[in-house]
């Protein structure tokens, strides 16, 4: 049975252009994520709000997961606040099964966002959570929350964005994606 480690942001200082805070929202996914991984066996552990990013990294590294999956949402500098839009998704630079995830969750967000153009995959070496954990890794950005129809979809496709996650997953893993019943 696959395992997986849950990050969902723990970035409670982030606020949406809209209220509620970039950690609500993204533990609001993990939390709808829940019941699809169950349905389709996959184990996961899961970080906690009040963990610092070091104390998941060194979670996700201690819990003999396959993959690590971290969920944020976006801002734009400042100077452009509000400015972009869409899904991006990031993987680490080097990594082959990471690369092979962002692509899987590109084209599931490509089906759920109103913009198939904005979503986008990104190599990156620079974001720790990519960099540390021990297993291949992506950190999806699902969407802006510094704008305001970004901010809004995110609030109003909690259910979607966690289906489409956890089909990622069920496909990278290679298992049947199942409904909760």
């Amino acid at each position: 049975m696959p395992r997986v480690y849950l990050s969902p942001s723990l970035q409670e200082f982030n606020p949406f252009v809209n209220g509620g805070t970039e950690e609500e929202y993204m533990n609001l996914i993990a939390d709808a994520m829940e019941p699809y991984l169950t349905a389709s066996g996959i184990e996961f552990v899961r970080n906690s709000p009040e963990m610092t990013l070091g104390e998941a990294i060194a979670q996700s590294n201690n819990s003999n997961v396959d993959f690590h999956l971290a969920i944020h949402s976006n801002a734009s500098p400042e100077r452009i606040a509000g400015q972009r839009q869409g899904p991006v998704i990031y993987y680490y630079g080097n990594s082959e099964a990471g690369e092979e995830m962002a692509d899987i969750m590109e084209d599931e967000f490509e089906e759920i966002y109103p913009d198939e153009d904005k979503v986008q995959t990104m190599s990156t070496s620079t974001l720790r959570e990519l960099r540390r954990t021990n297993v291949p890794s992506v950190l999806v950005e699902v969407a802006y929350h510094d704008n305001v129809e970004d901010a809004n979809w995110i609030k109003n496709n909690i259910q979607p964005i966690a289906r489409a996650l956890s089909r990622s997953l069920a496909d990278y893993f290679g298992i049947p994606f199942r409904e909760p019943a």
